[in-house]
């Protein structure tokens, strides 16, 4: 049996009834998922799959609830991230695997699909492209280290822009300073 053998869903026996699989998907699955820029190395997360044969196709819904631990983009610290995701996947059979138009191909000879990878894009596609931890929970180390090389950086380049880290240890980049391509364009506007 393969790495990911309780992920095989069997289509070929299935009949007009639907099928519920329950997945806990935890540090060991994602563990074995092999990817080089792998994001995602722990986590908790209950995936329901629900599986109805259709007239000549088969319907997966998924539904994915939990909580991923990735590195917060601002002070690198694990952080817990939420997840709550809902995905219908259309299956057909074929003579050979392939993708056409939002429809899964799988060869009937095989009669099944290993639905692992799909489980990970699923939840992988739905981390926030920024992702920090919520005001006052980053590294208070960090934030001073980020705040002093900033301010130094700040210094040392003395242009018009500044970056700032409030309280709630957010950043703000104020840019003072105007690109002269952008006054020939507004005075492009004002004229006409």
């Amino acid at each position: 049996m393969s790495k990911f053998g309780e992920y095989n869903v069997i289509l070929k026996d299935l009949t007009t009834e639907s099928r519920v699989l329950e997945y806990n998907l935890d540090d060991a699955y994602f563990k074995k998922i092999d990817s080089p820029e792998q994001e995602v190395q722990k986590g908790n997360i209950k995936a329901t799959v629900t599986v109805q044969k259709k007239l000549k196709t088969f319907e997966l819904q998924f539904v994915i609830d939990g909580i991923i631990n990735i590195q917060c983009d601002r002070c690198l610290d694990e952080m817990e991230q939420p997840i709550h995701y809902k995905e219908k996947l259309q299956v057909k059979f074929g003579d050979k695997f392939s993708e056409e138009n939002e429809i899964v191909i799988i060869p009937e000879s095989e009669g099944s699909i290993n639905i692992a990878w799909f489980l990970y894009e699923f939840i992988v596609l739905n981390i926030p492209l920024k992702h920090v931890h919520a005001p006052g929970e980053c590294n208070k180390t960090m934030v001073t280290k980020m705040r002093r090389h900033i301010s130094h950086q700040k210094d040392d380049t003395d242009d018009e822009s500044s970056i700032d880290i409030d309280d709630d240890n957010d950043f703000t980049v104020e840019d003072n300073s105007a690109d002269p391509r952008w006054e020939s364009l507004q005075n492009i506007i004002d004229n006409n």
